[in-house]
């Protein structure tokens, strides 16, 4: 896996479509699959209010810890229903035409 950049991102991506199959043991990803499409919307929304809040604040490494943890999360949400950042850079992209 590289380290960075949105390569990082594909690779994750990547990694997320995987654990999908694994048990809930194995990983936290596997338990927010097996928790439900709910759940996994809810852990968007939390993580989002937690950006949001720390953006407030000022509080530079929370925003980025947060974007992170809102980022990782979004990722699930998009697998779950097979939806692929370049899906999402499509959609973007057509919004500017």
């Amino acid at each position: 896996m590289s380290d960075s950049g949105i390569g990082y991102l594909e690779e994750l991506e990547q990694v997320i479509e995987q654990r999908k199959g694994a048990t809930p043991e194995q990983s936290y990803t596997a338990r927010l699959y097996a928790a439900g499409p709910a759940r996994v919307a809810q852990k968007v929304g939390e993580e989002g209010i937690e950006l949001a809040i720390a953006s407030v604040q000022g509080d530079r490494r929370r925003i980025l810890a947060e974007a992170a943890d809102l980022v990782y999360h979004l990722l699930v949400l998009l697998r779950q229903h097979d939806i692929t950042l370049a899906d999402v850079a499509r959609e973007l992209s057509q919004r500017q035409r």
